[in-house]
């Protein structure tokens, strides 16, 4: 009997073995973002399907012409379901690939939040990200290149945008310089490519309610894919996106620990208002929180209000939220809980006065991410 039992452990170590190579492997068949990626553009605004992950964020603030001020994100996301390898099914439902939408209102006069989300698989059309040329769309919800110009547009219930974003700088590369992608660990993979278009003058109309307002402002856009990015002693992040009235924009985050601790892979980087970008590595930027609030839906407890200095940039800032609830709870799509919200900028920029608009996101205070 104990040999039987011997027998029956031993073998069921080789499965779990078998199994955890296998799961090993499938990731290594996706393609890892590694040293040595050239960014080509308009080609790299389309779509990388040989990476797992993939995101296009869309962050911005509206004002209408009678002064009535929006925040909004629109998100699309395409996640690989499959092992990595090359699918030999021709059926349009296969589920190869998913895609997975937010789109999010910050009506700042009327001090309310709303979010709506979708999820598709690609069958018939539904939703996709094209290959060839910068389209996503998820339903009635995309981005599309129009020539030199940029189309978004997203509805849901009481609100809907249509808007043409255009470039005032060009991309910009964020990591170490050179080396084209975006590190996040120390390991092979722990990283992603990643570049920002960090100032898109947007014009348009936001729906309230059935009624079209002409709106204008400015939109932040992000897009990164890699596969195998964080470890598992992360636990979640805190990202800011500033744009300042002198034309800088900045981005920096914070990679948590499990154990507490930031993780020495938080970067950021700092945009000139030439379009001349600077990367900022671990310890060139401090981020410290001026307050808390605890969410009524999640009883998560986040960091409200932040003091973000930048001693290279004689920067001092602090970040206010245009309201503390614009937390988002994801339960019919990527089913992580989040903070994403709309937050106004003073402080001091080598000694002067400086002011501006940002986007703020905090992942994994409901509970640590799941990789």
């Amino acid at each position: 009997m104990a040999f039987v039992r011997r027998t029956l452990l031993i073998a069921l170590v080789i499965i779990a073995a078998a199994l955890a190579l296998a799961a090993y492997a499938a990731v290594d068949r996706f393609e890892l973002a590694l040293p040595g990626k050239v960014f080509s553009f308009p080609e790299d605004h389309a779509s990388h399907p040989s990476f797992q992950t993939e995101w296009w964020y869309h962050t911005g603030h509206l004002k209408t012409k009678e002064g009535r001020s929006f925040g909004f994100e629109i998100t699309f996301f395409r996640r690989r379901t499959d092992s990595g390898a090359l699918s030999t099914d021709p059926s349009s439902w296969s589920a190869k690939h998913l895609y997975l939408a937010h789109f999010a209102v910050t009506d700042e006069t009327a001090r309310r939040f709303r979010y709506a989300e979708k999820i598709n698989r690609p069958g018939l059309g539904v939703a996709g990200a094209d290959e060839l040329r910068y389209h996503v769309w998820n339903e009635d919800w995309l981005v599309e290149r129009l020539g030199g110009v940029f189309h978004l547009k997203a509805s849901m219930e009481g609100y809907a945008v249509n808007l043409i974003l255009t470039p005032e700088k060009p991309p910009v590369i964020h990591g170490v310089p050179g080396e084209g992608m975006h590190r996040k660990g120390p390991g092979k993979g722990n990283a992603s490519h990643y570049y920002s278009m960090t100032r898109l003058r947007t014009e348009g109309f936001l729906t309230l309610e059935g009624r079209a307002l002409e709106v204008s402002g400015h939109t932040w856009m992000d897009h990164e894919f890699g596969s195998n990015q964080l470890r598992p002693e992360v636990a979640g992040w805190d990202w800011f996106s500033m744009q300042l009235d002198d034309g800088t924009d900045l981005m920096v985050y914070h990679l948590r620990r499990k154990d507490g601790g930031i993780d020495p892979y938080s970067t950021g980087s700092v945009v000139g208002a030439d379009g001349s970008s600077r990367h900022l590595p671990f310890g060139s930027f401090t981020i410290a929180a001026t307050g808390s609030w605890t969410s009524p839906q999640s009883a998560a407890r986040y960091p409200m209000g932040w003091r973000v200095e930048v001693p290279s940039e004689k920067l001092a800032v602090t970040l206010e939220p245009a309201l503390e609830d614009q937390e988002l709870v994801t339960k019919a799509s990527t089913r992580v809980t989040y903070w994403e919200g709309s937050v106004r900028i003073r402080g001091t920029k080598a000694g002067k006065p400086i002011s501006g608009l940002g986007y703020v996101e905090m992942v994994g205070y409901a509970k640590p991410i799941e990789l």
